[in-house]
Parts: C-alpha cells; structure tokens; sequence
C-alpha cells in the first residue's frame, strides 16, 4: 500500500503513494530537481496519506509545454488538468521554490481545487514582460547549462543549494543527481517562467491557508524574501511561518524530518511564527 509507484497520466510522468483518505497531498519540486527528490519526505509522513509528486511538464518524462516561454499560469493549467486525470479535488499542495510559483498561480486561479498550501523557499519571480529580452540573471542560468552540459551544470551549482556542504556530502551527492535528471529544455522554458513570475502579486487572490517554510541558511531564496512572501500572504490568508535552523534551499532534502512535522502542521493547521532544529 505504501510502495511509491511511477505513472504517466495524459502528459504527467509522476510518483504516487496510496494512502487511506486522510489527507492528499501533491508535491511540487523546484526547477532544478524532480519528483524522485521528494523521495527522502515521503518516508517522513504519515503512512494515511495519499501523496503525489508529479514531474512537471518539461522533467523526467512529463511533455513540455507548447509555448516556448511560459508563465506560471500555464503549468497551473496543467495542474488542473492533472488533477481532474487522477481524480484530485482540493489536496493540500506543497511548492518548491519554482514550485511554489506554480502552486500559487494554481491557487490564485483555481481556488475550487486547494484546501491548504506550504510554500517551501518560494521563488518570488522577476515579473518580467514576455515581450522584453531575457533578464540577463535569468539568461545566465541558460547560457551556462548550454556551456558546461546538465552534468557539469549539476555539479556546479548543486553546492550552493546545500548548508555547510562539506559537512553533508550526502545530501550534496542526492541533490546533484537530481539536478543531473533535468532536460535542457524543460529547464529553459522553467527559467522563463520564472523570470514572469509575480508571487507577491498572485499571493493576494489567495483564499486558501498558505505557510511558508525556508532554511535559516538559504542563499538562493533567502529568509528574508521568504518573510517578504509571508508578509503578503498574511494580509489576505492564514499564513504560518517557519525557518529551519542550518538548512539550505534544499530545504526538504537536507532535513527531511523536520520539514515533515511543518508539513503535518499546515495540515492540523494553527497560528505560528517558529523556528525549527
């Protein structure tokens, strides 16, 4: 029963573990990652739950998207879609970092379909206008996976998404070989997306509880735009929000078991500001 199965519904690769109704839960990963690096948070969470981590469109083998720079909205229609295929109506979802983009967006637009929402490093977006140039920090990113190749494109920046890697080369060596599974297109079209993005603006049509969850130690989306994204959500929704103590922006990978208990307390619900480890 609690075997994590691959499937491919319409054109979503993902990872599905039965459970028995208590709650739902999809798991959304970041644009450098996939469903398989949740794996580590799955052994985590109550045996009860039903969880899904999908790959998005573009990774493992989910079909890219047909525009050739799109924004958060259009993977949140792919969600949707994804969720009427597997029979999902209002599930708890968690986003990561891009992830938490797609989540929101998702959210925003289809309210109908989302009971709670977990924010893990949300990436904010650069609200950039599809009819300019690519922001050169957006570029870059592209122009060095086409220079180095995923592989050594991995390896590179892999060390950045983990605490005191030095200390933690396991956790270093998970995150690597997750980054190694990307598509180059996939993460292009990812990467425009997320210099589109607008959290802060689609945080404000949220109607749902929606915590947010980041490592003390993040350097890609530090504690303080985290509480920035916090800060905004609060205005409008129930809104925790949460840091773990020495962990990076491989927040679930490198401390799996404390992310669990603030996942399974969005879940119970409550009122919080904490810190964790």
């Amino acid at each position: 029963m609690n075997t994590l199965n691959r499937q491919k519904t319409g054109p979503i690769e993902h990872y599905e573990r039965q459970g028995q109704g208590d709650y739902e839960v999809v798991l959304l990963h970041g644009i450098g990652s996939n469903a398989l690096s949740f794996k580590s948070l799955i052994d985590e969470l109550p045996k009860s739950w039903r969880l899904i981590a999908w790959n998005a469109p573009g990774y493992g083998n989910s079909e890219p998207l047909k525009n050739d720079w799109p924004v958060a909205k259009d993977y949140a229609f792919a969600l949707k879609n994804f969720f009427k295929k597997i029979q999902l109506k209002s599930p708890i979802i968690v986003g990561h970092s891009l992830g938490a983009l797609i989540a929101t967006s998702f959210a925003a637009n289809y309210p109908e379909h989302v009971s709670k929402l977990l924010l893990a490093s949300p990436a904010l977006g650069y609200s950039q206008s599809r009819n300019e140039s690519l922001l050169p920090k957006a570029q870059e990113r592209i122009d060095e996976l086409e220079l180095l190749g995923v592989k050594d494109f991995a390896k590179t920046r892999s060390i950045r998404l983990v605490a005191n890697p030095d200390k933690h080369p396991k956790i270093v060596s998970k995150v690597t070989t997750e980054m190694m599974r990307i598509n180059a297109a996939g993460y292009i079209q990812a990467v425009k997306m997320l210099s589109s993005g607008e959290l802060l603006k689609d945080a404000l049509k949220l109607k749902c509880q929606t915590d947010v969850i980041v490592g003390t130690e993040d350097v890609i989306t530090t504690p303080e735009s985290s509480l920035k994204a916090h800060e905004s959500l609060k205005s409008v929704v129930l809104s925790n929000f949460t840091e773990l103590q020495g962990v990076g922006h491989a927040i679930y990978q490198q401390d799996p078991k404390n992310f669990a208990k603030s996942l399974i307390a969005t879940a119970m619900s409550g009122t919080l500001l904490t810190s964790i480890g």
